[in-house]
């Protein structure tokens, strides 16, 4: 199972490091119960082993003038490898484009989306998204509230899935 290599300290750090990537060695130390330069060593090996991809401020979408959250479920007219791949790099050159998932089942790929407002929004979608090479179907939903946007991933339920199989 992933993950599992990792022993429970190097899991309290990740589980620290998510609620609160700002907290210093020390104080990051202090909550996992060893000292600084061992922390700071396993912090280190965590980030190259690629548990840890990188640090980052939430910010506020709508306090930043971003209004509008779309989710655009696309589909292609082909599904070959090659395709597939101009599509994402397609989706990474996007700004719009926030997050861009590949799914199984009736669409391919569901994007997250943000527009200071519908017009921005829409001329990305008619401009850009549906007069995309290979791009066949696009429905969107624009989003009313969020109920939760919890980052990472839930610690405690691998902590209680570990424990039973022990």
């Amino acid at each position: 199972m992933p993950g599992t290599g990792l022993d429970p300290i190097d899991r309290k750090i990740l589980a620290e490091l998510q609620a609160d990537g700002r907290m210093t060695n020390v104080e990051l130390a202090r909550r996992v119960g060893i000292s600084a330069p061992p922390c700071l060593r396993r912090v280190r090996t965590l980030e190259e082993a690629g548990y840890i991809q990188g640090y980052h401020a939430r910010v506020d979408a709508r306090q930043l003038g971003f209004e509008v959250q779309v989710f655009a479920m696309v589909g292609l007219s082909s599904q070959a490898e090659a395709d597939l791949s101009a599509f994402e790099a397609r989706c990474r050159a996007w700004p719009l484009v926030r997050e861009c998932h590949m799914l199984n089942g009736e669409i391919d790929f569901i994007l997250k989306c943000v527009a200071p407002d519908l017009s921005t929004f829409q001329t990305f979608l008619t401009g850009e998204l549906t007069a995309a090479e290979n791009v066949a179907s696009v429905k969107t939903s624009l989003v009313i509230r969020n109920s939760k946007d919890a980052p990472g991933v839930p610690f405690d339920v691998l902590e209680k899935r570990l424990s039973r199989s022990a």
